[in-house]
């Protein structure tokens, strides 16, 4: 120091202190140890210095820096000590020898000196977490800065940064920064986890749901979505709903804590008059509601609820519905909620979709197999009516118990290939048709019994496979005289809604046919098939003078929609002119 020891000593006061920097050694005799402060560096000088306590400053000679470098030093000093991250500076065996005053608060050792300690035990000897597993031994062997992470007691997290510096005196030491990044790492953690949540929402695996039903599948993603919510997003009160397209109505899909009314309450995807839920399922965007009571939108699921967050399901810029979620506190969510909630509604979209397309592919399976059955046993089945009604009209006026054997016959082949239709139809869940694809349209198909009548097998094939989709009850007959005896055992006008027949079968035309009916239905509820240009015995034009409705005709090959077409035309006649028995009188007058 400039000033002699005599000043120095009569300078301090009684109860003061002095900051010695060096040899202890140097300072005055008459200088108690016990008010002296030692420090191994110029810098450390700054941070003994808060103590108000301190009366001076004695730096031995050969630690004597210039006065324009301490003043440097303390300048630096200040700077590192109130810095919002950690700074330390370590010597080569990882000693802490400074450290400022932010590290020190994360270590916990406001009243324990720091000097000498151990970095590790300073930050109670934490897992190293990479890249660099041991990046002051990395900084000092290479000279080059070296980063890591740390992962510390109370679930923090720690990012270092090791620099090394050399002294004139050839020592070797760090300096270390330290940035606390436990928001950070947990908001990765968080969103790692959500996607792995999303990851399993979706990976319904065949041999886990194989033997499921429908119900089962959808109560199994239910509990998967709770538990995701409840557990990694600390969502206790949820709410999801489903949006039918067709109808813009908003279902209930799961409901947790959310109170029975708000759940059965009715709710539309239209921005107005249907709460948040209803304008994030119009609008296809998330909403944050701070405080429901000062919110016109907000709609309660709960009476505790005091802010709420909603996002949409959406998949393919198409919203499937809405996931709700409410707090008892006010502005509960913040930015970060908002973003997990929507990766998360993301996946459950996602998930739904995945569940929706093994339901359907289930049905399909289970509609083919009916399918496929039906087909095979649709031609066979005809051949035993046909056989049945041609040995009955042997028969009748005979020996009636035989005939009635052979209705039983007939009534219980016709029922096998409506069982096996049956069975098809409920194995198709609604679940797997999406709203708004089954059309009423063709509702007047179902149930109704239409004959057809051609020598070709392929064309009775089609006619099975594509009237029979429709709910139509199809039987078929090779022969004109096949057709005729189908009709009269069928019952006349109660039998068949429409009969569809070749011009051209093996016994007689279609014309003759249709005359033959003539004497069993009042109006026979006849369309005639040809192909293009084909009709030598001008069997269209003569029916077409006896009453064939001029849009009853078909053209081989027929498309679907033209056949659909024409079953609907004789369907619309029957409503304005019921079918009945040929009476007398209707005889005598076509006579």
């Amino acid at each position: 120091m400039n000033r002699s020891p005599q000043a120095v000593t009569q300078s301090m006061s009684e109860s003061g202190k002095l900051i010695c920097v060096g040899d202890p050694t140097t300072l005055p005799s008459d200088i108690a140890r016990e008010s002296v402060i030692l420090v191994d560096t110029s810098i450390a000088v700054v941070d003994a210095l808060k103590e108000p306590s301190i009366d001076g400053v004695w730096i031995a000679r050969d630690q004597l820096p210039q006065i324009s470098e301490l003043r440097g030093l303390a300048q630096s000093g200040l700077m590192l000590r109130d810095m919002p991250e950690g700074v330390a500076l370590m010597d080569s065996d990882m000693r802490v020898l400074w450290a400022n005053d932010r590290l020190i608060e994360w270590a916990g050792t406001d009243n324990v000196p720091v000097a000498g300690r151990n970095f590790y035990e300073l930050l109670s000897n934490p897992e190293i977490m990479g890249p660099d597993f041991c990046p002051f031994h990395t900084a000092l062997a290479t000279s080059e800065e070296s980063t890591s992470t740390l992962h510390s007691a109370g679930n923090r997290y720690y990012q270092i940064h090791a620099a090394p510096i050399v002294q004139s005196n050839h020592s070797r030491q760090l300096i270390v920064t330290v940035s606390d990044v436990t928001d950070e790492i947990l908001q990765q953690q968080k969103l790692a986890a959500i996607h792995q949540a999303g990851r399993e929402l979706a990976d319904l695996r065949p041999t886990e749901i194989f033997m499921m039903e429908v119900d089962d599948r959808i109560d199994l993603l239910k509990e998967n979505i709770r538990h995701y919510l409840s557990d990694l997003l600390n969502f206790e009160v949820i709410e999801i709903r489903l949006l039918e397209h067709a109808t813009g109505n908003l279902v209930p899909l799961l409901s947790v804590e959310i109170d029975q009314d708000a759940s059965d309450r009715q709710l539309f995807a239209h921005p107005q008059g249907n709460g948040i839920t209803g304008y994030v399922a119009a609008s296809g965007m998330s909403y944050v509601c701070h405080d429901v009571e000062n919110d016109p939108l907000f709609i309660p699921g709960t009476s505790t609820s005091r802010s709420s967050l909603t996002a949409p399901l959406i998949l393919h810029d198409q919203v499937l519905g809405t996931i709700n979620v409410e707090s008892p506190e006010p502005a509960a969510f913040t930015d970060s909620d908002l973003q997990f909630l929507e990766i998360f509604a993301r996946d459950v979209a996602f998930a739904l979709n995945t569940l929706e397309l093994l339901v359907a592919q289930k049905a399909n399976t289970a509609q083919q197999s009916c399918d496929a059955i039906h087909s095979a046993v649709a031609m066979p089945v005809d051949e035993i009516l046909n056989d049945a009604v041609n040995v009955m009209e042997g028969y009748i006026g005979h020996s009636p118990e035989v005939v009635d054997r052979l209705r039983r016959i007939l009534h219980n082949a016709r029922d096998i290939k409506q069982t096996i239709q049956q069975i098809g139809q409920r194995m198709t869940p609604l679940e797997a048709v999406p709203a708004g694809v089954q059309s009423p349209q063709h509702a007047a198909l179902r149930d109704k019994r239409i004959l057809v009548v051609d020598a070709d097998e392929q064309v009775r094939e089609d006619a099975h496979q594509l009237l029979e989709r429709y709910g139509c009850v199809v039987e078929t007959a090779q022969k004109g005289a096949e057709a005729v005896m189908m009709v009269r055992s069928s019952g006349g006008s109660s039998g068949y809604d429409v009969i569809i027949s070749d011009i051209r079968l093996p016994d007689f035309s279609g014309y003759q046919l249709m005359l033959r009916l003539g004497d069993i239905i009042h109006r026979v509820p006849m369309v005639l098939m040809t192909g293009f240009g084909y009709d030598p015995g001008h069997s269209i034009v003569k029916a077409r003078q006896n009453g064939l409705h001029p849009k009853c005709v078909l053209f081989k090959p027929f498309r679907l929609d033209q056949m659909i077409d024409v079953v609907k035309t004789i369907l619309d006649l029957n409503k304005n002119d019921p079918l009945r028995p040929t009476s007398d009188a209707d005889r005598k007058s076509t006579s």
